[in-house]
């Protein structure tokens, strides 16, 4: 089997790049994709030579303007930063105005650039746009040539639903090849999620148990304290079943519940989440709770009789051999009671009950967070003269076992696989199909929108979803 390195290594061996960023003045511009080429200068891993283009429909007033912004940003984001490094990055920086209609200027200055830094230089197109401007900004890069030889990293959502997705598929394909492609889905950069796979297939004691003959079911819970936090003119076109289930939540599904690659590549694991989704029945509006917490109509942006959901809970199946007849559960949404990111894999109890006491739940807990621990509960003695069991745990403190001196934030490690041109950690066009599918019922027939006090774990009628309730909030 394939090997997959876990040295990260300089980025000296990098081909010269040409990074071009749309929506360059934007949130996730500001807040991550410049701060993570910070990161990843300040780490030596980004290549010798290299160049970033900002672009977008609104100019800035000046360069310099627009450098000073992104000191700023990057100022913000980071706790101490090499004033060396931010000034290298920054003399890198320049913005060009694009648009779907007009991508004329903006082409003419990534081949300045090319000519500059020579011609192995790749182009890194990164699409940080809504969906509604997606395809014109692809159609744009085919008629300027800018999307020759480039790759292109697309954002979620992947279009507002099947049709649409395969609507911006077919643009894509028009303009590029599939291995051109980088569909970017963050929640797979971060380490603690690629942690699933080695707790998976590197260990044996987990292995052998990850299937229906020992698992009665699976929960998969990211609730978020947050609420709109400015977001309210994405919220309300997109809502939480295109932000976080067709894509977060349903590609840790792909990787708790996908098989073992044939080898761990791009070709392999692409594979198996593929033979997974296609084993995924599609969502049972009957069986899904849609929720909006309390106040949301009063958010700015938001129409006062917006039905748009914040909160997602569903029961999901998949029919193969590996979970017929198992259930999985899953919840997230907005202004809930925690923050969390975690996966309860719950047993079957045992085939006997030679002890009275042997009621308490027996799981496998994985917390997601950026320092990731893994919690078995089991059972074990409790002290004292009687043989009774009590529930007990084991844990395993990964932050404590390993150095965090090579982990990288979840956007930087995407940044620098596009550089690499490694698409492993990046959806296939049939991986988004098939979850399009899955989800297009509720798209169709959506489940009516309960409210919810904010603070609270939702709906109540989410509360007994799962036979024997949540693993977060104790229901």
């Amino acid at each position: 089997m394939h090997r997959m390195s876990t040295h990260v290594g300089s980025g000296q061996d990098l081909a010269p790049q040409v990074i071009v960023i749309f929506g360059a003045r934007g949130d996730l511009a500001r807040r991550k994709l410049f701060p993570g080429l910070y990161h990843l200068a300040a780490a030596g891993r980004m290549p010798r030579e290299y160049a970033v283009i900002g672009s977008g429909r609104h100019a800035p007033a000046s360069v310099e303007d627009f450098r000073s912004s992104i000191r700023g940003a990057i100022a913000e984001s980071v706790d101490r930063v090499d004033a060396s490094v931010l000034d290298d990055l920054i003399a890198r920086v320049s913005f060009r105005e694009s648009s779907a209609k007009d991508g004329a200027d903006l082409a003419t200055a990534v081949r300045a650039a090319e000519a500059k830094l020579g011609q192995d230089a790749c182009r890194l197109l990164y699409l940080a746009v809504p969906p509604t401007a997606m395809d014109g900004i692809v159609e744009m890069l085919g008629r300027e040539g800018i999307a020759d030889r480039a790759r292109l990293v697309v954002e979620k959502p992947f279009g507002r639903d099947l049709t649409s997705s395969r609507e911006l598929d077919r643009t894509l394909k028009s303009v590029v090849s599939e291995e051109q492609v980088f569909r970017i889905d963050h929640f797979i950069g971060k380490e603690a999620v690629q942690n699933i796979l080695a707790l998976r297939f590197a260990n044996r004691l987990f292995e052998t148990v990850w299937d229906r003959h020992s698992i009665e079911s699976v929960q998969i819970d990211v609730p978020e304290t947050l609420s709109l936090e400015g977001r309210a003119a994405f919220y309300e076109g997109t809502g939480c079943l295109r932000d976080m289930i067709s894509t977060h939540l349903c590609q840790l599904l792909g990787f708790v519940a996908s098989d073992r690659p044939d080898e761990l590549d791009t070709h392999g694991l692409r594979s198996a989440k593929v033979s997974t989704f296609k084993a995924l029945r599609a969502f049972d509006p009957e069986r899904t709770v849609f929720g909006q917490y309390d106040g949301y109509r009063d958010e700015e942006g938001v129409d006062p009789d917006s039905t748009v959901e914040t909160f997602v809970a569903l029961e999901a199946w998949i029919d193969n051999d590996r979970w017929q007849g198992v259930p999985f559960h899953l919840r997230t949404g907005k202004s809930l009671a925690e923050g969390r990111r975690t996966i309860t894999l719950r047993f079957l109890p045992p085939g006997h009950e030679i002890f009275s006491e042997s009621a308490c739940p027996h799981e496998i807990i994985l917390e997601l967070t950026d320092d990731p621990v893994v919690k078995v509960d089991v059972r074990g003695k409790r002290p004292g003269p009687a043989l009774t069991v009590a529930p007990a745990t084991l844990r395993l403190d990964y932050a404590e076992d390993f150095s965090a001196d090579h982990a990288l934030e979840a956007y930087e490690r995407l940044l620098l696989d596009v550089m690499r041109g490694d698409q492993m950690l990046f959806s296939h066009s049939e991986e988004v199909d098939l979850l399009w599918q899955a989800c297009q019922p509720l798209l169709d027939s959506p489940p009516a929108t309960k409210s919810y006090e904010p603070g609270s774990w939702g709906p109540d009628a989410a509360l007994d979803l799962p036979s024997g309730g949540w693993h977060l909030s104790g229901h």
